[in-house]
C-alpha cells in the first residue's frame, strides 16, 4: 500500500536534464526525504513523441536514452513508483500500426486498433457522431490508407498519431497485459490509468464512462492488485462521476481542488471549496498541477448536471487566471496552440496567481490539509514560471508548463524563500501523525478551517481569504503551537 506522502510528479529527463539515474540521485541528494514516492512520467520509447510520450511506439520498453528497467527498478526501491498504463491508445508509429497501414486486414495486428466499423457495423449517424465526447475539437475519426488499397476510419479520440487501441478482443487485452507484467516485475507498485474514461465504444452513446467502463476498470484493478499494484484511475469529468468512479477502483484524483482553491483565493469565497471537502472522495491523490493543464471541467456544469460551480464562475476563474498570467495562458490554450484540450487551461499553478508567492503557498497547504495522498509537480516544486520560449519553439500548448531544468536551476529555485516554504510544508505533511486520523472542515464568508485530529494530536489550517492571513496550529496534548504561512516566505 502506498506511503500517505507527498508524492514528486515528474518526468526524468526534464527535471534534471539527463536521465533515470539523474533523478535518483537529486532524490537522494538535494531532495532526500522530501517524497515519500514518485510518478515518474511516460519512459517509454519514444520519451519525445508528439504528446511527451503518452504516444508510445513500444509501451514495454524503456526509452534508451534515459535508462533502462534495471533503472526503474533502482529508483523503486527507496519509493513508491507509479507509471502510467496508457489504456486508450498507442502510437501511429508503433511497429504494429506500421504492419496494419502496410498490409490493412491482413495483418497480424488488425484487431489491436479500433475502427469506425467495429463499433459502427451499420454506419454511423450525424445524430450518433455527435453523440460522441472527445476531449478535443474535430472528429475522433482519422481515414488512413492501408496496402490492401482500402481506407479505413481509425478512432483517435486524441490526436491522429494515437491510434485507439480496442480493448475488449484478445488482442487488446494481451497488449495490456504485456505491461503490467513488465511493471510489476520492476518495481512499480502504483499504476495510473491513463484516458480510461474513452477506453469502452458502444453505439448510442457518448462512448465515456460507459457503464460497461465502470466494470472494464474494476476488472483492469483486480488484475493489477493480483500483481501487487494499486490503479488510480485518471478521468476528466463531472464532479459527480469523479465520486461515483472512486467507488469502483482502488484510487482516482481529486481534480476538481486546483480550480476551485483558485475560485476561492480569487473571489474571498469558500463555499463551493468546502461544499466539495465535504463530499469528496478519500480514496484520492490530490494534485495542483500536472503535465496537463489546469482543468477545469471537473468543477464546472456539464449538460444539464449543475457544477460546483456555475458556467459565469468558471468564465471568470479562466478570465482571472489569463490575466494574472499576463494573457501567456491564453497563447497556450484552446485554437491558440496545438494538441488542445477543451477542458484544461495550460499555465503554470504559480503563474495563475500572478506569481504570488503567499498564494501559492495556501495553494499547497489547502492542498496537503485536504483528504487523499498529495503530489507536486515538478515544475510546481521549484515555482516554476511559465516556459515562453519553450511554447514558441514547439506550439505544443502543454509545454508552457513542462521545462526542460538541469542542476543550475535546481540550486536556483531552491534557494528561493517561495520553494524552501513549500518544501517546509511537504515536510510538515509527510511527518505529522494527525494526517493518519480523521478530518473535518469548516467555515463560511471567506475563511475556512481544515483540521485533521489523531487522539491527543491535532493539526488545523486556518485561512482568512480576505486578510490571506493563514496559520497552522498544532496540538499536543497541552502543547500548542503556531506557525504562519507568511513567516515560511522569510
Amino acid at each position: 500500500m502506498m506511503k500517505n506522502k507527498v508524492q514528486l510528479i515528474t518526468y526524468a529527463d526534464r527535471i534534471t536534464g539527463q536521465d533515470i539515474n539523474a533523478l535518483t540521485t537529486l532524490l537522494k541528494g538535494p531532495l532526500e526525504g522530501v517524497f515519500g514516492g514518485v510518478h515518474l512520467l511516460p519512459f517509454y520509447n519514444p520519451i519525445d513523441g508528439s504528446d511527451a510520450g503518452f504516444d508510445p511506439i513500444d509501451h514495454s520498453e524503456v526509452d534508451s536514452r534515459i535508462g533502462t528497467w534495471a533503472d526503474i527498478q533502482a529508483l523503486g526501491e527507496n519509493h513508491d513508483l507509479m507509471a502510467d498504463l496508457i489504456v486508450n491508445h498507442v502510437s501511429a508509429q508503433s511497429y504494429q500500426f506500421q504492419d496494419v497501414l502496410a498490409k490493412g486486414k491482413q495483418s497480424e495486428f488488425w484487431d489491436l486498433f479500433l475502427t469506425k466499423e467495429d463499433v459502427f457495423p451499420n454506419g454511423m449517424s450525424e445524430q450518433e457522431q455527435q453523440a460522441i465526447y472527445r476531449p478535443r475539437p474535430g472528429s475522433c475519426f482519422t481515414p488512413m490508407q492501408c496496402g490492401d488499397g482500402q481506407t479505413y476510419d481509425f478512432w483517435t479520440t486524441f490526436t491522429d498519431n494515437q491510434i485507439d487501441i480496442n480493448v475488449k478482443v484478445e488482442a487488446g487485452i494481451a497488449y495490456l497485459n504485456n505491461v503490467l507484467t513488465k511493471f510489476s516485475e520492476n518495481n512499480v507498485n502504483i499504476i495510473r490509468l491513463d484516458a480510461a474514461g474513452y477506453a469502452i465504444k458502444q453505439a448510442g452513446t457518448n462512448c465515456f464512462m460507459l457503464d460497461e467502463t465502470f466494470g472494464y476498470l474494476d476488472n483492469l484493478s483486480k488484475q493489477a492488485n493480483e500483481l501487487g499494484m494499486e490503479t488510480i484511475a485518471e478521468i476528466h469529468s463531472h464532479y459527480q462521476t469523479q465520486v461515483e468512479v472512486a467507488k469502483r477502483v482502488n484510487m482516482v484524483y481529486d481534480f476538481a481542488l486546483p480550480p476551485l482553491i483558485l475560485h476561492s483565493l480569487f473571489n474571498n469565497d469558500v463555499d463551493a471549496l468546502l461544499k466539495w471537502l465535504q463530499i469528496s472522495p478519500r480514496n484520492c491523490l490530490t494534485v495542483l498541477d500536472t503535465h496537463d493543464g489546469i482543468g477545469i471541467i471537473d468543477a464546472g456544469p456539464m449538460g444539464d448536471k449543475p457544477g460546483l460551480l456555475n458556467a459565469q464562475q468558471i468564465d471568470t476563474l479562466v478570465e482571472t487566471m489569463h490575466a494574472n498570467s499576463n494573457n501567456q495562458s491564453r497563447q497556450a490554450t484552446g485554437a491558440a496552440a496545438s494538441n488542445v484540450d477543451l477542458y484544461q487551461v495550460n499555465c503554470t499553478y504559480y503563474n495563475a496567481l500572478g506569481a504570488n508567492d503567499l498564494d501559492y503557498l495556501i495553494s499547497r497547504a489547502i492542498q496537503f490539509f485536504a483528504p487523499g495522498v498529495p503530489q507536486v509537480y515538478y515544475g510546481g516544486l521549484f515555482a516554476c514560471e511559465n516556459d515562453m520560449d519553450l511554447l514558441a519553439r514547439t506550439n505544443v500548448g502543454r509545454d508552457i508548463n513542462r521545462p526542460y531544468l538541469n542542476t543550475e536551476t535546481i540550486e536556483h529555485a531552491l534557494n528561493k524563500p517561495v520553494v524552501k516554504g513549500l518544501i517546509e510544508l511537504i515536510k510538515l505533511r509527510n511527518e505529522h501523525p494527525a494526517f493518519a486520523g480523521e478530518f473535518s472542515a469548516h467555515g463560511a464568508e471567506g475563511e475556512c478551517c481544515l483540521t485533521w485530529q489523531l487522539e491527543e494530536k491535532s493539526i488545523a489550517l486556518s485561512v482568512n481569504f480576505k486578510t490571506r492571513d493563514a496559520l497552522i496550529t498544532q496540538v499536543n496534548g497541552d502543547e500548542e503551537t503556531t506557525i504562519s504561512l507568511n513567516a515560511l516566505l522569510v
